[in-house]
């Protein structure tokens, strides 16, 4: 292939050996920015553009965090489970190395695919799209619920643990050591469950807000588990947007309630009661790891602002509560008396 500025020559022989570009076909790579666990490319190849993506061991913050690169390739197997099942909301797979650490899928033009984190930081807070979302994670999890095939497929709870349970929970105890026990809790009884195959990164950084619905990116963490951490990590960010965007608060939290709604009307394998109690638990500890694990949200530099989040998870922390509303109503009380004027 006659490439331009390709990083790696054996990208470049992935694209050839699977047919996605032929040897004397041009190629120009751009880096994709945004993501802190993989490199990410987009290859624009004559009349058409393709994304590639490879898994990096070491990744890109400021505390030490390290990561099987196998993620790459259950992330290839949730995007073909996905595709079978809701294909206009992920991209389509197109190929995989499992050897190099590499797949391929469609490219989708951020004109007709904005990101729902951008949306949501201008302001714009379209209750609709919180639903869809809300409708699409929890149609997915019905989709894999209870099937012994994907849990041995996805039997990634190494991963899990080094990507989420680790960095985002087990790690704030080092600040926070009267939460030490409370922490390590939640991480073992989410490491326990098995019921539906997880994406373990719903944050709309990662969803895109296409013409035919949500379109879910970035499943490096995917595994067969417990469905309330999706539901707790997309919601979390739904709360965290109030601090940077006071002027629609409540917007957010009409659709953190919406999403939540859309969600129990497609959870259909166990009750109510139980998952969201799971979910509820577990939000306050990711509103707080946001701020305090291994990866904090970068749009909250404020000492005040980081204050605020921690003066709510940690009550809730000490003393849980069982329905999602519940956090969504100590969270708006908690902020409410830094912002007196909204």
């Amino acid at each position: 292939m006659n490439e331009r500025n390709c990083p790696d020559p054996h990208l470049d022989a992935f694209l050839i050996e699977h047919r996605l570009a032929a040897a004397n076909e041009p190629a120009s790579w751009h880096a994709l920015t945004g993501g802190v666990s993989s490199d990410i490319w987009r290859v624009d190849l004559p009349g058409r553009s393709l994304c590639v993506k490879r898994a990096l061991s070491t990744l890109k913050v400021s505390a030490q965090w390290e990561a099987p690169v196998s993620r790459n390739a259950y992330e290839w197997a949730w995007i073909q489970f996905a595709a079978q099942h809701c294909p206009e909301n992920v991209p389509t797979p197109l190929a995989h190395d499992p050897v190099l650490g590499v797949f391929a899928m469609s490219f989708l033009s951020p004109a007709e695919h904005p990101v729902w984190k951008q949306q949501l930081m201008a302001g714009e807070v379209e209750i609709d799209t919180a639903k869809a979302v809300g409708r699409l994670i929890g149609s997915l999890h019905s989709a894999s619920a209870d099937s012994s095939e994907l849990a041995d497929a996805f039997d990634t709870g190494e991963n899990f643990r080094a990507l989420r349970l680790d960095p985002y929970l087990i790690a704030m105890s080092a600040r926070h050591p009267a939460l030490a026990h409370r922490l390590g809790t939640l991480a073992l009884r989410t490491a326990s469950i098995r019921t539906a195959l997880v994406h373990g990164d719903v944050s709309p950084k990662n969803i895109l807000i296409g013409p035919n619905g949500p379109v879910l990116l970035d499943a490096e963490c995917a595994w067969f588990g417990d469905p309330a951490f999706d539901l707790a990590f997309c919601l979390n960010h739904l709360l965290l947007k109030c601090l940077v965007r006071p002027d629609k608060v409540d917007a957010l939290i009409i659709s953190f309630k919406a999403l939540t709604e859309a969600y129990f009307d497609e959870a259909d394998w166990e009750l109510r009661a139980s998952l969201e109690a799971r979910a509820a638990a577990l939000l306050p500890a990711l509103l707080l790891a946001r701020v305090d694990g291994k990866s904090p949200v970068e749009y909250l530099t404020d000492d005040r602002l980081r204050d605020q989040v921690r003066s709510v998870a940690v009550p809730l922390l000490h003393e849980p509560v069982d329905h999602l509303y519940q956090v969504a109503a100590a969270w708006v009380e908690g902020i409410g008396r830094y912002m007196p004027s909204r």
